[in-house]
């Protein structure tokens, strides 16, 4: 934690909605730099995650949650619960929604969440760049009749617009405080879990519906080479059926290529560094539902 000019501001702000609103694509876009995983299928994120960003005077913790459903089976229990944590204990929540879809009952079990937790909450409109505006017109009064938001911003998270925006009115919710990390940090996640979700993010990209669910993917090493400007990292991505696998792997190896080659290019771009990426598929019965593998993936 580093001393702090008078007036400098510091605090937490809750990312929250409904799977698949653009939250990760929205904290990627704060950022400047990729985090999160983002995917057009549902449910990607499954860890709360962290980014930092500073601003002139204000120093903002973002925390990017898995989207919030009806949760059937331990691994949507466990995401439900993260991001239902989420919801309270923080200085600001950015209730995020999209543009081109009207209000639903998965939005008012949000708000209804939000309404008992008493965190100040701003209505952030995602994805304005799909819609005309008189739309967007519509979508406001909608909402504004559902709950007392402090701040009502539309953003596109894809192409930027609104963000400045967005970014100038969230110190206004943080009070006093210190910076808490060092300039230079922009996530707390240890490289391994980031390595690992971008791993994961190129099989929910490249494979079909039924696999990704049922996907998780651990960095067994992480081994440096600072003299080769080389990291040698091998990774084991873990399926539920062995026909999963079959899908996973590919014919001749070609999927699991393909993965692995779109991956490293991502991984090297985060740790700015060439890499050797070796991946491995293995069958791990129903881990989705056993306890023990769960918590030895780091879904606890």
């Amino acid at each position: 934690m580093t001393e702090h000019n008078e007036n400098f501001r510091s605090g937490f702000v809750s990312i929250v909605g409904r799977p698949n609103v653009g939250k990760s694509t929205l904290l990627n876009r704060i950022l400047g730099q990729k985090i999160a995983i983002a995917s057009p299928k549902p449910q990607t994120t499954r860890n709360r995650i962290l980014g930092i960003h500073n601003l002139p005077g204000a120093q903002v913790l973002f925390l990017d949650t898995p989207g919030i459903h009806r949760s059937r089976g331990k691994l949507n229990r466990y995401m439900v619960d993260q991001a239902l944590s989420a919801c309270s204990g923080v200085d600001l929540v950015l209730f995020l929604v999209e543009a081109d879809d009207p209000p639903g009952g998965g939005d008012d079990f949000i708000l209804d969440v939000l309404a008992k937790g008493g965190v100040p909450v701003a209505l952030v409109i995602n994805k304005i760049d799909l819609v005309p505006k008189p739309k967007l017109l519509g979508l406001i009064e909608t909402f504004s009749k559902k709950f007392d938001f402090k701040e009502i911003i539309p953003v596109s998270g894809l192409t930027g617009e609104g963000v400045d925006r967005l970014l100038e009115v969230v110190p206004n919710y943080l009070p006093e405080g210190p910076s808490y990390y060092p300039e230079d940090m922009i996530t707390d996640l240890p490289e391994r879990f980031i390595v690992a979700e971008m791993i994961r993010e190129q099989v929910l990209k490249q494979t079909r519906d039924e696999i990704p669910y049922r996907v998780a993917v651990v960095v067994e090493s992480f081994e440096e080479k600072p003299e080769k400007n080389l990291i040698v990292i091998q990774a084991v991505i873990c399926v539920e059926r062995d026909s999963h696998k079959g899908m996973v792997v590919g014919k001749q190896g070609a999927m699991v290529r393909s993965i692995g080659k779109a991956a490293r290019f991502d991984i090297e771009r985060f740790l700015d560094s060439r890499v050797f990426l070796e991946i491995f598929v293995k069958v791990e019965k129903n881990w989705t539902e056993s306890a023990r593998m769960l918590r030895e993936l780091g879904y606890e």
